[in-house]
């Protein structure tokens, strides 16, 4: 059964409310230690306790958290390699291994903050990759100054409580911040 995006957001605790996909990524994965999890799990399925240990420093509780919130949101599979104890391994899934490009690209980004030996490697020669931008539609490369970010779209008002509205109306008081 697949999850709606719907459903996803609605899982999230804590929202930036902005109409924005900067804003609505970090809804789900701008929590600590959750991009940590990811990169992780880049690499392999991976068990709890393998989990813990790489990321030196999370208690376990918060990390079962980050896992099961993940699972809700569909990025991370869990599957039960022991029942008694119950022993799980997680894996992303589609949704998941699509973060791949932004953990690359945070990589490549902090790499400076590193060192020159760290971040994302091309497999067959070792050395450094980069990331550039493209547009399929022109089918050419895209350079920064020729990139547009869209203002973000204001938020749709919220409906005023009917029944604040009626005794605004029965008492003849305005709101705070209302003309009237």
């Amino acid at each position: 059964m697949a999850t709606t995006d719907a459903a996803i957001l609605g899982s999230v605790s804590k929202r930036y409310g902005q109409h924005c996909p900067v804003a609505k990524s970090l809804d789900l994965v701008g929590e600590r230690w959750t991009l940590l999890i990811v990169r992780d799990l880049l690499r392999a399925p991976t068990r709890f306790q393998d989990l813990r240990a790489q990321l030196s420093g999370i208690p376990p509780k918060l990390l079962a958290d980050r896992l099961r919130r993940m699972q809700r949101q569909g990025l991370v599979a869990r599957e039960l390699y022991s029942k008694r104890p119950p022993r799980a391994s997680y894996a992303l899934t589609d949704r998941g291994r699509g973060l791949g490009l932004v953990v690359g690209a945070l990589a490549m980004w902090g790499r400076p903050f590193v060192g020159p030996r760290s971040g994302p490697r091309h497999t067959t020669c070792g050395h450094p990759i980069e990331l550039r931008q493209y547009c399929p539609h022109c089918e050419e490369r895209v350079t920064p100054d020729a990139v547009h970010v869209p203002d973000i779209a204001p938020p749709i008002a919220k409906r005023r409580n009917p029944r604040r509205n009626a005794l605004t109306q029965i008492r003849g008081v305005t709101p705070a911040g209302s003309a009237g």
